[in-house]
């Protein structure tokens, strides 16, 4: 495991690395929290995720793990959403932007091309837990069973609208523009999943909640990658 920075600084983006312990290229999944400052349950959930990684790598080993726990530091200080800049980062993607969280960020995902991305947010507008999902077809098939592992702690949205789009059990297919994803240029593109919870629940609920979708997803993926090398 190694990091960059520490996870308390308000000026650097902290990253962690669980590498496989299996010979050759692992499975390289990105984990990003934080990059709303006023969402404290991603940030816990993977301080958490990094400390399950660090003490049993067997359950990891074709895993490589990237874990951001603090995408928005200054934002995170400041209790905002947005960064100390006055602007929402998770807005600012493959637009050109010179913000240098979204550049730095940027850069990492265009250098590491990741085969997944999930990333952790919370919402004070749902009563539930629920996701958006893009990319290989495989993502809501991943979904699905990270809301059922998460619905242990807090319940499902079950509303047909949620922020504003169309949902079915909790699953959206669409999302808004300039949100932290794979580049638009990689190819085959990222399976990418979105994850949130119900802000307005307790903390412990939510990081637990989280904490247990993340490790069901990563879970099912690699039997979806057994099963399809068996095809």
């Amino acid at each position: 495991m190694t990091e960059n920075a520490p996870p308390e600084s308000d000026s650097f983006l902290s990253k962690s690395v669980s590498k496989s312990v299996k010979t050759g290229h692992g499975i390289k999944i990105g984990i990003f929290a934080g990059i709303h400052g006023d969402e404290e349950a991603g940030t816990l959930a993977t301080h958490e995720l990094i400390a399950w990684a660090a003490e049993r790598p067997e359950e990891l080993h074709d895993y490589e793990l990237h874990f951001f726990p603090i995408c928005n530091p200054s934002g995170r200080t400041l209790g905002t959403r947005h960064s100390h800049s006055g602007l929402d980062l998770n807005r600012e993607f493959w637009f050109g932007s010179t913000e240098p969280e979204v550049v730095y960020l940027e850069s990492e995902l265009r250098r590491e091309r990741y085969d997944g991305i999930i990333s952790l947010h919370s919402d004070d507008t749902s009563d539930g837990c629920y996701g958006f999902v893009s990319g290989a077809l495989l993502s809501e098939h991943l979904l699905e069973p990270a809301l059922q592992a998460a619905s242990e702690f807090l319940p499902r949205n079950e509303q047909h609208i949620i922020d504003g789009f169309l949902a079915s059990r909790g699953i959206i297919k669409e999302g808004y523009l300039g949100i932290l994803s794979a580049p638009p240029e990689q190819r085959p593109h990222a399976l990418e999943i979105v994850f949130e919870t119900p802000a307005l629940a307790p903390m412990d609920a939510q990081v637990k909640a989280t904490v247990a979708a993340v490790k069901r997803i990563l879970v099912e993926y690699r039997e979806l990658q057994a099963y399809a090398a068996n095809l």
